[in-house]
């Protein structure tokens, strides 16, 4: 019975890591921003910090998201590395 416990609560936790899907940036602004992300239906948000490189995760199965910015809805894509200048968004 132990044992059965113990590998239901790591394949848990193996769902909930490969569900993480990760955004690397670099932030041009000395705003930090928090912004809107649509994905599989549901809306969530996602901060980045100012005038820093980082990277970012947000809890979804979907390989694509959609992030609110000043310029517009922008498709970013699991794993893409972005740029963010007057609260827009460049996937590099």
């Amino acid at each position: 019975m132990k044992l059965k416990t113990v590998l239901s609560l790591v394949f848990l936790l193996v769902v909930n890591i490969a569900s993480a899907f990760t955004i690397d940036y670099y932030n041009k602004d000395s705003k930090k921003y928090t912004m809107e992300v649509k994905s599989n239906g549901s809306t969530q948000q996602v901060e980045f910090s100012a005038s820093t490189t980082g990277a970012t995760s947000i809890q979804t199965s979907a390989s694509e998201v959609e992030i609110k910015t000043a310029c517009g809805w922008v498709k970013v894509k699991n794993g893409a590395k972005i740029s963010i200048k007057d609260g827009c968004i460049k996937i590099e």
